[in-house]
């Protein structure tokens, strides 16, 4: 383990175990989910649409460092079906660099897909509307201690993803570490697989 070069978050008191927020990198490839079976209707044309959203994150329970919250952010991001080139900057931490802090500005530009009716479109993909959660569980590096910055980020994924039969709830309580406390479900538009958009007739 690389400890010393990881940036890490800290909950308050004991919080950190129980919460599981010690950044564990990148989320887990999604590449068994996406070569499931789909049905033809739930795949559209998508294009890239770039967003610039910025919100403020202030916890009660858990506290990050800068680099701890862009690294969380930005895996949220691409878990949604954001681009690979997501970008986001998280400032106004005080004190040292590392330290941990409860609050903190974020800035996210990122790339997410929309439906488009042009399927000749030189910029267009084909995409799919694929199951989206978001729990303490799921994905894996999420964890309890992530509701605060769920609740800080409500705006940011409602406003600038395309979704579907969304269900958003969010039951953070100060200073308290609420299991099962946040929940975000639904449909989320995720761009298709190479493998899967591409159909090769093999002719004997």
């Amino acid at each position: 383990m690389r400890c010393a070069n990881r940036p890490r978050m800290s909950l308050v008191g004991v919080m950190a175990v129980l919460g599981g927020l010690y950044l564990t990198g990148a989320p887990p490839s999604r590449a068994a989910d996406e070569n499931a079976h789909t049905p033809a209707a739930d795949v559209v044309t998508g294009a890239w649409q770039r967003h610039k959203a910025t919100f403020s994150y202030i916890g009660y329970t858990s506290h990050y460092t800068c680099d701890g919250l862009e690294e969380r952010v930005r895996a949220i991001l691409l878990h949604l079906g954001a681009r690979k080139d997501a970008k986001v900057v998280a400032s106004g931490c005080p004190g040292p660099i590392g330290t941990p802090s409860r609050s903190a500005s974020v800035d996210a530009d990122f790339y997410a897909l929309a439906p488009v009716d042009d399927a000749g479109g030189s910029d267009t993909i084909k995409a799919r509307w694929t199951a989206l959660e978001v729990t303490p569980k799921r994905p894996k590096f999420m964890g309890d201690g992530d509701c605060e910055l769920i609740q800080a980020m409500k705006d940011l994924i409602t406003k600038n993803f395309s979704l579907r039969d969304i269900e958003y709830r969010t039951d953070c309580v100060p200073h308290q570490l609420m299991m099962d406390g946040f929940a975000v479900k639904g449909q989320a538009l995720r761009a298709l697989p190479e493998k899967s958009a591409t159909v090769t007739t093999v002719k004997g």
